[in-house]
């Protein structure tokens, strides 16, 4: 595949036209009566942790007329733990689930997505590819967690589908919810527009203490371990590079209005080692070289007890740009002074946003959004970094967008093993840079 980057603000802007709100509109009648607004859509989640719930609850918050109908997860208790709460709001005018349709195991999904209208696919990144793929061939409405995947191999299937998907007007929403947020729409409009001239240089950060650690439990095979704590697998979240700094590494390229030619960082694992921490690194310092030859800074960690941030900043020509947590949009002149500052009052709930105007265009018969083709590459970004800190090599957007190496298991079982196995000392082995292949 070519690096998409010979003339980048052009390819950006063509690729991302029907991205970020609806910024082109096309009438069109969606299959099915429910795009009338008078009859019912039928709703199918896919991955009911915390997302994939946390999803349902914003969907039916909407006000428009969805009733839940199927519900897909590896493991029963998940969906008994989202059931329950959903079921508890919102009752059985909006939640039809029979035994029948609640669906477990691995290949659950394909059942779910035909009882849908609409789909949320919320299960881990590494799923993501299986099942956009499966929603697009099934011509579904989609709303998809972020990541989109966790390799090149992943990144190459999303991408062919999100061309399907525009052939068949297929609305696909992604939860890279700055997006559909409001200091961020707003400042970065104002960017485009030259407000600080051209984009010279930036920083962005996602620095915590981390997530979640599931321990492993007595009967568990090494499959089902690595499903329950899949934060710390890269064939399953894709490290936390890719699965959370993804989030500011979009905004770079959006800001930008293209991406990486190339990377070049350092990482490792200082802090979290334990043998639950699995294979992933605990920090990443990456810095990203686009084709116009400026710089992006990208730093993220997981250091509990160390100073947290997460935000965005940029220089331009005419000034600089922040924005981050609490609704920031600020634009700087080189002299100090305001030339925007975004109010930060009332702003609305960039997660709930994103299903009320997906939702908005479903019920109207209007293909709005195709966000799949900016989120594929915004997520091949954060594994051009992976790539980058777990080689310590510098490595272009075109070689790592053609490498093979596919991290998912060759089969997908209860018994079957993944690829990366803890050595006898139920550690888990993990990249060393300089020596680790991953092109």
């Amino acid at each position: 595949m070519k690096n998409p980057s010979n003339n980048p603000r052009r390819d950006f802007l063509k690729t991302s036209a029907l991205v970020t709100g609806g910024l082109m509109i096309q009438p069109f009648h969606i299959p099915g009566a429910y795009a009338s607004g008078s009859d019912v859509i039928k709703l199918a989640v896919i991955g009911c942790g915390g997302r994939g719930t946390g999803a349902v609850f914003q969907a039916f918050d909407t006000g428009h007329n969805i009733k839940l109908v199927a519900m897909a997860d590896a493991f029963r208790d998940r969906i008994d733990k989202s059931y329950e709460p959903i079921f508890n709001k919102y009752g059985k005018d909006k939640v039809d689930v029979p035994e029948e349709r609640k669906f477990v195991g691995f290949e659950g999904y394909k059942e779910a997505i035909k009882l849908a209208d609409v789909v949320i696919l919320a299960a881990p990144p590494g799923f993501r590819p299986d099942h956009f793929e499966e929603s697009v061939k099934q011509g579904k409405q989609i709303f998809m967690e972020k990541p989109v995947a966790v390799d090149a191999v992943g990144i190459r299937r999303v991408l062919a589908a999100a061309e399907e998907a525009k052939k068949k007007k297929l609305n696909v929403v992604v939860g890279l919810q700055r997006h559909y947020q409001s200091n961020y729409r707003e400042t970065i409009k104002r960017i485009h527009d030259g407000a600080v001239g051209d984009i010279i240089g930036g920083q962005v950060y996602w620095n915590d203490g981390g997530v979640w650690v599931n321990a492993r439990q007595p009967g568990q095979t090494e499959m089902e371990y690595q499903m329950r704590n899949w934060y710390y697998f890269n064939w399953l979240c894709g490290d936390h590079i890719v699965e959370q700094h993804v989030h500011n590494l979009d905004v770079a390229n959006w800001v930008k209005n293209s991406y990486p030619v190339k990377a070049y960082g350092t990482g490792g694992r200082q802090v979290r080692t334990g043998k639950d921490h699995g294979e992933i690194f605990d920090h990443h310092s990456v810095t990203f070289t686009y084709a116009d030859g400026t710089v992006i800074f990208s730093e993220c960690r997981h250091f509990p007890g160390a100073t947290n941030r997460v935000d965005e900043r940029f220089q331009g020509t005419k000034g600089n740009v922040y924005l981050g947590g609490g609704n920031q949009g600020i634009l700087k002149a080189w002299d100090g002074k305001d030339i925007y500052n975004h109010n930060r009052e009332n702003n609305p709930n960039p997660y709930q946003v994103e299903h009320d105007e997906l939702f908005d265009a479903i019920v109207k018969g209007e293909y709005r959004f195709a966000d799949a083709e900016n989120a594929a590459k915004s997520t091949m970004t954060a594994i051009l970094g992976r790539y980058a800190t777990y080689s310590g090599k510098e490595i272009s957007w075109e070689e790592a967008l053609n490498s093979n190496i596919d991290l998912m298991p060759e089969r997908l079982a209860w018994d079957a093993l993944p690829k990366v196995l803890p050595k006898e000392d139920g550690y888990y082995p993990y990249a060393i840079p300089g020596m680790t292949k991953v092109i």
